[in-house]
């Protein structure tokens, strides 16, 4: 349990950390972003994340917006295992959590 929840909670904070790089890049490159390296590599690293929150979000969102809303499910995503490793250690005891 405890390792799911690390695992998952790893997962969400890269995630969270290269949609929050994507979308500085992108503010500081302005229009010439399509053309940034780093702006592209990020793209690269959040895209699955993208398609699977594409593919459960209804039509009517819009794809400009699903940057924003994938970025909102990783932070619940990260809440949640945030919880179940809470859970888990103090289950188990905080001694072997370390």
């Amino acid at each position: 349990m405890l390792l799911g929840a690390s695992v998952v909670k790893l997962i969400a904070e890269i995630a969270l950390m290269a949609l929050l790089g994507r979308g500085l890049v992108a503010v500081l490159a302005g229009a010439r972003r399509d053309t940034n390296f780093f702006y592209q590599i990020l793209t690269l690293l959040t895209k699955p994340f993208e398609s699977l929150v594409r593919l459960i979000t209804p039509r009517i969102v819009i794809d400009r917006h699903i940057p924003l809303v994938t970025f909102f499910i990783m932070v619940m995503i990260w809440f949640a295992a945030l919880f179940a490793k809470i859970n888990a250690c103090l289950t188990m005891g905080v001694e072997l959590c370390k």
